[in-house]
């Protein structure tokens, strides 16, 4: 089984990154911030202005440690890595599959039954655990329906067209999942996110899609070719797809942790004048720290039946999903919280 590598989150601004022997040191001007040893560490993600030497970009590159630009909001810029690893007749497939309407829509739709099994889990755990909510038991019902139209769509746009109205019955009743006054939630707004719910939630979808990204790739497929998404220039669209498995278990009960914890306020959050909502720099620093931990977490996969970090879930579904293109599993098994 792969190991849980580090992953690097540099967010102090205008820090610089060099190879100094077999280390990463992080300077800020003269000072030396950090060092950290090369073989501990898995990925570097970039939020803002942060510059790396060359020489370390092709280090990381020939070890398979992958480097990410993000803007300060977490959005998407760049991403830094080698040689593409596997084998050439698994990508050849998996391009295949992605031009063939029957292979495209059975993992598209396996793909989206599991994201509203796992919303609806999130719901029903908040039912179990803080007693009936009409509202929420009526989302429940709701997404029962969606999830058996899900199992028998019969293409990829019809299996959108699910996703989305299930993601509208899901998020209709999330202010109901957030319990520290002051946190308003109400609706799924983004690019910019305008409301700390939202921030939160887009901080870490950015932070698994980038997981979502390096498992891909170290299985020897191409995140950049989904079947759920579809190509778009400079869209990881195989990322996203795996993603859709973790946004509800992973990311939204991460960000409803954080936020019924009172680890994170409403002081730490800054509006820009354009209305956009981040997390300020102490804050992000806390939120990083709190992701890195629960991916130690472990927990049983449910098809695997073995005991697990979470940060490996990305992993294991890659991995899965090569195994079902290489023809030695008969059916994609999507990751579904039990």
């Amino acid at each position: 089984m792969k190991k849980l590598l580090n992953t690097l989150y540099i967010t102090r601004q205008e820090s610089y990154l060099h190879k100094e022997r077999e280390t990463i040191v992080v300077k800020l001007g003269s000072e030396k911030l950090a060092q950290f040893p090369v073989h501990t560490i898995g990925n570097i993600l970039c939020f803002g202005q942060i510059s790396v030497s060359p020489f370390l970009m092709g280090h990381c590159a020939e070890n398979g440690i992958g480097i990410t630009f993000y803007t300060e909001y977490g959005r998407f810029l760049a991403r830094v890595h080698g040689r593409q690893t596997g084998n050439v007749l698994l990508r050849r497939t998996q391009y295949r599959w992605a031009d063939q309407q029957i292979k495209s829509t059975a993992i598209a739709r396996l793909t989206v039954a599991a994201k509203i099994a796992n919303s609806r889990s999130v719901l029903m755990r908040e039912l179990r655990n803080h007693g009936e909510n009409d509202r929420l038991s009526d989302a429940v019902a709701k997404l029962a329906i969606s999830l058996r139209r899900a199992q028998h769509a019969t293409s990829v746009e019809e299996s959108m067209g699910i996703e989305g109205d299930a993601a509208g019955i899901y998020f209709s009743v999330f202010d109901e999942l957030v319990r520290q006054e002051g946190f308003v939630f109400n609706g799924r707004n983004r690019r910019p996110p305008v409301d700390p719910v939202n921030a939160l939630l887009s901080f870490a979808y950015t932070l698994v899609t980038s997981e979502c990204v390096s498992a891909l790739q170290g299985v020897g497929l191409d995140p950049y070719v989904g079947y759920l998404h579809k190509d778009r220039p400079g869209r990881a669209s195989l990322a996203l797809d795996l993603l859709e498995e973790f946004r509800a278990p992973w990311a939204d009960r991460f960000v409803l942790t954080l936020i019924n914890r009172k680890q994170i306020k409403q002081k730490d959050f800054i509006t820009e004048a354009s209305g956009a909502v981040r997390l300020n720099d102490k804050a992000r620093k806390l939120v990083l720290t709190a992701w890195q931990e629960r991916k130690k977490n472990e927990i049983n996969h449910p098809y695997l039946q073995e005991n697990l970090s979470i940060g490996l879930l990305p992993h294991c579904q890659a991995m899965l999903l090569a195994r079902h293109m290489r023809g030695d599993v008969e059916c994609y098994p999507p990751f579904v919280m039990k």
